[in-house]
């Protein structure tokens, strides 16, 4: 199996790669630079690379890039700077999202392709009647008007949920929701839920980027788990350690 990862180049995308690699799956990586990957990838015989932009590639370009991938995964983010974060591409996540599932659908697969997109705690799932609270919905509409990325990842998922949906004959998905994220040496025990368990603003838990590496590798070669979660929005945490 073949999966194309964009964003593979960052804290949690190259994370992901290796996980993927370690299951013995061929992956397709889309980056701008190779800065941040490290050789393990660079010169892994599965790993194929494309030097580019996804803004700036053309939808042929895509359509190729696409083709012969079982599964797509998104862990682009913006960076974390002033032009990053209120600079254009506004829409970077959801326009790269509604681009390659549209060449998902130009290149007709036999079998669904799936696509899992990593998002945020932050971000609630509209398909579920999640309780949040008054102080949290006024936090998230200061958010909404404050920092773009956010509503980038809103609409993003809302893409998945309203414009592919649950019976789409070429695409299948899943939007991961982890909560703060650190660094960790190496995957350990998560839980994953339809939705969260505790307040993203005031209660937060957190998440290791390797443990979402390794649940969205999990997602996409894992049939069980695969059918368990898509179609939703599941939310991961670390295990707390007593």
């Amino acid at each position: 199996m073949t999966t194309l990862v964009v964003g593979a180049s960052g804290a949690t995308g190259r994370l992901l790669v290796e996980q993927l690699l370690n299951r013995g799956e061929c992956v397709r990586i889309i980056v701008r630079t190779l800065d941040g990957l490290p050789d393990t990838i660079k010169d892994h015989e599965d790993v194929s690379i494309i030097r580019a932009s996804i803004p700036d590639l053309g939808d042929a370009e895509l359509f190729q890039y696409v083709k012969g991938c079982n599964a797509v995964a998104s862990c682009l983010g913006h960076n974390i700077s002033f032009k990053g974060i209120y600079g254009h591409p506004r829409r970077l996540v959801t326009d790269a999202v509604g681009r390659l599932c549209q060449a998902i659908r130009e290149n007709k697969p036999q079998a669904p392709v799936k696509f899992v997109l990593m998002n945020t705690t932050g971000n609630s799932n509209r398909d579920l009647p999640e309780q949040i609270s008054l102080g949290q919905k006024c936090v998230i509409w200061l958010l909404r008007l404050l920092l773009p990325p956010h509503v980038d990842n809103e609409k993003a998922a809302d893409y998945l949920r309203t414009e592919i949906g649950q019976n789409d004959s070429k695409i299948e998905w899943a939007v991961v929701r982890p909560d703060s994220l650190i660094n960790e040496e190496e995957a350990t025990g998560y839980e994953e839920h339809p939705s969260p368990v505790r307040s993203a603003i005031f209660d937060a838990g957190t998440t290791s980027r390797i443990n979402v590496g390794h649940f969205m590798a999990e997602l996409i070669t894992d049939n069980d788990t695969w059918i368990k979660w898509k179609g939703q929005m599941p939310v991961i945490y670390n295990v707390v350690k007593m």
